[in-house]
């Protein structure tokens, strides 16, 4: 599974010119699911958005989670984040998971934060959205759970 994660002042998301979900300061989190994922990357990748310290504390450092800063999160599924665009111009996505499976890890990543106490606007699966957002930062992490304990150490 793999994340993008904004920093916003604020974002929603509206289908067919209704709104569907609305958040004022907290996380944009952008969710790509590929086949062979499973609830063990939902778990790795909510635990890392939840604490990831990147809001300002009363020193003006990244040190409060969207936790600690008692912000919301507004999930949107993007299937797009498996694009393959190697070979010629039109991109594949034949690493995105098929719609059933992607749709079941997207609703567990939802049920997952919100469980923990972030409150959770989303996007609607599978539909042609339109997001709007005020990058805060602007502050974009991206995060991939096949990445996950492969950290490097780098010698000088």
């Amino acid at each position: 599974m793999r994340v993008v994660i904004q920093r916003v002042k604020s974002a929603r998301v509206e289908v067919d010119g209704c709104v569907t979900g609305e958040i004022g300061s907290g996380l944009l989190v952008l969710l790509g699911v590929r086949h062979g994922d499973s609830e063990d990357d939902v778990k790795y990748l909510v635990e890392k958005t939840a604490h990831l310290r990147i809001f300002e504390d009363n020193s003006g450092r990244m040190n409060l989670s969207v936790l600690d800063a008692g912000c919301s999160v507004l999930v949107v599924s993007q299937f797009t984040l498996y694009a393959d665009t190697k070979g010629g111009r039109r991109p594949g996505f034949s690493e995105a998971a098929a719609p059933g499976h992607a749709d079941l890890l997207y609703r567990c990543f939802i049920d997952t934060i919100s469980g923990i106490g972030v409150p959770v606007a989303t996007g609607r699966f599978a539909a042609m959205m339109d997001v709007t957002l005020v990058n805060n930062g602007p502050v974009t992490i991206i995060i991939d759970s096949e990445q996950r304990g492969h950290n490097k150490k780098i010698s000088t």
